[in-house]
């Protein structure tokens, strides 16, 4: 509540000082000296740090009356609320809009979408300041009807009217606007005598009556038939609980009987809200004596903030700690005392296995609930995996510990490698067995009710004719053999040595540009060159410089290709320039391909301009964007592509397309790297996806496979799949990210293999519900043996198998730059700090590398990244990593997969790709060292 006056007061604390001036109480001193320390907390910690700093200047004046000043001044800027409250000194009606604030908020969307602010302004212009009217009417005269309901809603969240929720709920009646029926207040909700309760249900299932603050992006029901959806609000802004709906409390029944269950159902159907129904009345049931705990795992870091941010809101105003670490907070993280004090525990599951494996967390018994999310990757070698087989060899072991309740969410368990029913029922089985399940948990005596929620969307295919021979294509694939014909003319002179073999690297079986079959040739070749071998180590450096250099230039001709296949020429021209123009041409043989491909420049643009290569299958998805645009303009759109280059090239095309550019597309991508290229960030994930779920004026969200599952986005009713294809479980989640009603899902290719490879999982998925129905059949007594024995038999194979445990050598290994072979440093020399970084030590290792200035510094814990490092050879500059200030040490941060590790002693050399594959010893980090 402070915090809610403080920001009223400096949004015009310019105009209430003006007023206190005029009510004769003037201190020229504070508004010179301190306004402008007042501005500069605003635009560095905000306005609320702000107002806090604004607040104490005032309460420092000694005159005579300034309180009644400052009351005088509310008044006068129309305060009238919080000047009240203040000088009573009751904040209790000031307090009351908190929760008519938060449903606005809630609601804003519907709200923008609905209301003509000037229609209801004049029944609650009391409520507001005449200068706020006016804007009002003036941003919706020159911006539209949106903008204008926006700036009504924004000047209501600041308003201090106790009476403006009342006012608003019989402006909205008295128009008849169908938003009303969203606006509830309290006093309606104490009014109502026919609010279903059903309190004896709580009670008998040790749950209190359930409040929905989260849902999985329902689709909700429509207050008539031929009205838009309007949203299930949440019960914290309904003040009232809300009951699960019947198919939610039939999948979470088994777990509630104390089950270990894994929940199948659609996406969007609310299964975040299921496992909140499990974990409340696990929490709740806590037998005597016993400490409950719940850990939520997820697989990736978005969707852990989500389920963080929803398991914080619902439980801890229900009395529940709430904690969570994520494996970019990992190193900060007390892991142990999160655990410890804490009710629920939301983690990636790899801080799990860590500490697990470093015995900082005894076992998984320290947990009483086990959630895991997107179950369904619980194989292999998965963090899932190795966190119940650490289970199962606790619960085969006949431990005396008690293990947890195991429930695992997902949308589709798959099929696996199953062709027939049969194969799919043991593959279910053997998921089964891996999280100890004994329930299949999926709707069947409430479809009707689950219909109602979610929508499965229309498949529509769209084949495309193929393009034909491009002139593009020919231009780039002669780039390309020429290129080629250089690495041969290496490998000839390489061949010299007949001691040294390329293991006939320079032979290209069925070539193929423009494929991904083609790249992987060049990753393989790319690799190998990195560990070429020559007695003269001179010339050794001078062809692995070469070779480095030559299969970069093919990767990104390869690129080209395939973006040219997908979007259009220009952005494929574009691509290529960016990453000449990127180069840092010190080396002849660089010089040398940009040169080549500098001759060709203007040939590709003149060819990227003919309107006769124009890409087919944009005019198809040209067509089908207008085609559903003009059908519903309010259409939400997510567009599936298979790399990142190809949705930056078709976000960049839809902009510059005069048909298309209003529907302001965005990008999601995924956080790790590829190339050099680093994703994006997880504020950039987040900014996008928020602007693209409050539905404004992005219409299209162009996303690779990271939108494919459990990050909550924006509920749509059209998904394209642009080339993209996968497995079974892809094709559910894609499909399920359209579920409003009369949703469409078209997939749109100019290859039959595509085509045919959806239709494939259509039959698997039918394969997988009938293999479903039939385990469920089952009497479960027999399922739990089945599981039993596939356990055991895991267990034998496990058992049987003797990893050897590496041998770290002492032998002297050194680095060499990965690109140009120069020498780098010693091992002996790299430091490992807090178990996670690798510096270099030394003043020798200061002349191998130059220093950029970061252009993205950053601090993490005790880390601080102040620049980039790189390799000091004049003709190389490859990246090595980081500059970084750690505590009060200036130290070069290492990253092992830019260098090649070599034997002193035998010159074998060796890659790695991650610190923890590395066979060497490496001493910790001790700050004595650094001062001696």
């Amino acid at each position: 509540m402070f915090i809610a006056w403080k920001l009223i007061i400096f949004k015009h604390h310019r105009k209430l000082m003006g007023y206190i001036i005029n009510a004769n109480f003037k201190n020229g001193r504070f508004i010179q000296e301190n306004i402008q320390n007042i501005q500069a907390m605003k635009m560095n910690k905000g306005v609320t740090a702000a107002a806090t700093l604004f607040l104490e200047c005032l309460l420092k004046f000694e005159e005579i009356g300034w309180f009644q000043g400052f009351l005088d001044a509310l008044h006068g800027a129309g305060y009238t609320g919080l000047a009240e409250a203040i000088q009573s000194w009751n904040f209790q009606k000031i307090e009351k809009l908190e929760k008519p604030k938060m449903l606005l908020k809630f609601l804003h969307k519907e709200f923008k979408d609905s209301i003509h602010a000037d229609v209801i302004l004049p029944r609650i212009s009391e409520c507001l300041i005449n200068q706020q009217c006016e804007e009002i009417r003036q941003v919706q005269s020159n911006l539209g009807n949106i903008a204008g309901a926006h700036k009504l809603v924004e000047y209501l969240l600041r308003s201090d009217k106790e009476n403006w929720p009342k006012a608003l709920k019989l402006a909205l009646e008295a128009e008849e606007y169908e938003f009303s029926k969203l606006w509830i207040l309290e006093e309606d909700m104490n009014g109502t005598k026919d609010v279903e309760t059903d309190d004896s249900q709580g009670e008998e299932s040790g749950m209190s009556a359930m409040q929905i603050c989260y849902k999985e992006e329902s689709e909700k029901q429509n207050l008539s038939e031929n009205s838009r959806p309007l949203p299930e609000i949440p019960e914290q802004l309904l003040y009232r609980p809300l009951k699960p709906r019947s198919y939610q409390l039939e999948l979470a029944s088994p777990a509630l009987e104390g089950k270990n269950t894994i929940i199948c159902a659609p996406t969007g159907c609310g299964k975040t809200f299921v496992a909140f129904l499990i974990c409340e009345n696990h929490l709740r049931n806590n037998p005597e004596g016993q400490k409950r705990k719940v850990v939520c795992l997820t697989t990736q870091v978005p969707v852990y903030e989500q389920q963080k941010s929803a398991f914080t809101m619902h439980f801890e105003r229900l009395g529940y700690k709430v904690a969570g670490i994520c494996g970019e907070r990992a190193e900060d993280a007390p892991v142990e005392h999160i655990v410890d004090n804490n009710d629920i525990i939301v983690l990636t599951p790899q801080i799990l296995v860590n500490n697990i494996k470093s015995g900082t967390i005894r076992s998984l018994s320290v947990f009483t609930l086990m959630i895991f999310d997107e179950c369904h990757n619980t194989s292999k070698k998965h963090p899932y995996n190795v966190l119940m087989i650490n289970y199962l060899d606790q619960k085969l072991g006949e431990s005396a510990s008690p293990l947890p309740q195991i429930i695992g969410l997902t949308a589709s368990v798959g099929v696996g490698e199953a062709k027939d029913k049969s194969d799919t029922i043991e593959h279910i089985s053997q998921l089964c067995a891996c999280l100890d399940a004994s329930v299949i948990s999926t709707v069947k005596e409430n479809v009707s009710d689950l219909e109602q929620v979610v929508y499965k969307p229309e498949k529509v295919f769209r084949k495309v004719e193929p393009q034909p021979v491009k002139k593009f294509k020919f231009v780039i694939s002669k780039l390309m053999e020429e290129t080629e014909k250089l690495i041969e003319k290496t490998f000839k002179e390489f061949g010299l040595n007949p001691e040294y073999q390329l293991e006939n690297l320079s032979t290209i079986q069925n070539r193929v540009f423009g494929t991904q079959k083609y790249e992987q040739w060049v990753i393989d070749v790319h690799k190998k060159c990195m560990l070429l071998q020559m007695e003269d180590k001179e010339k050794e450096r001078r062809i692995c410089k070469e070779l480095f250099l030559y299969t970069s230039h093919l990767r990104k001709y390869n690129d080209a290709l395939i973006i040219s296949e997908d979007a259009r020429i220009q952005d494929a021209v574009r691509y290529l320039k960016e990453f000449f123009g990127a180069a840092e041409s010190f080396h002849e043989t660089e010089q040398h391909l940009t040169h080549q491909f500098e001759q060709k420049i203007q040939e590709l643009e003149d060819i990227s301009r003919d309107p006769s290569n124009e890409n087919l299958k944009l005019d198809e998805l040209t067509f089908i964007l207008e085609e559903q645009y003009h059908q519903n303009p309010e259409t939400q759109t997510i567009l599936f592509v298979k790399t990142r280059a190809l949705a930056d090239a078709l976000k960049k095309w839809m902009e510059e397309n005069p048909k298309l550019c209003y529907l302001k597309p965005v990008v999601l991508t995924g956080r790790g790297k590829r190339n050099q290229n680093t994703g994006m960030t997880l504020p950039s994930q987040k900014g996008v996806l928020d602007a693209f779920r409050n539905r404004g004026e992005n219409k299209v969200l162009i996303a690779t496979s990271v939108a494919d599952e459990g990050i909550d986005i924006a509920q749509c009713n059209l998904v394209i799949l642009y080339e993209y294809v996968g497995n079974v479980i892809k094709m559910i989640q894609t499909r399920g990210r359209g579920r409003a009603r009369g949703s469409k899902c078209f997939l749109l290719s100019s290859k039959e293999e595509v085509i045919e490879k959806e239709q494939a999982n259509i039959y698997k998925e039918k394969m997988m519900n009938d293999a479903i129905e039939e385990i469920q059949t089952w009497n479960e007594e027999v399922f739990i043996r089945k599981i039993h024995y596939l356990q055991l038999q895991e267990k034998a194979v496990r058992d049987n198998i003797i990893a050897p445990k590496p041998q770290l050598e002492e032998s002297k290994k050194r680095l060499l730059c990965r690109k140009c072979k120069v020498f780098a440093c010693h091992t002996a020399d790299i430091r490992v700090v807090e178990d996670t970084h690798h510096i270099v030590i030394g003043d020798a290792f200061k002349k191998s590398f130059v220093t950029e200035p970061h252009p993205k510094p950053k601090c993490f814990g005790f880390m601080e990244k102040r620049g980039k490092i790189f390799c000091a050879e004049p003709s190389c500059h490859h990246d090595w990593g980081i500059f970084a200030r750690y505590k009060t040490f200036d130290v070069p941060v290492i990253k092992i997969d830019s260098f090649v590790v070599e034997d002193v002693e035998t010159g074998r050399q060796t890659l790695y790709s991650k610190w923890k594959h590395c066979n060497f010893m490496m001493i910790p980090f001790d700050a004595r060292e650094m001062s001696n």
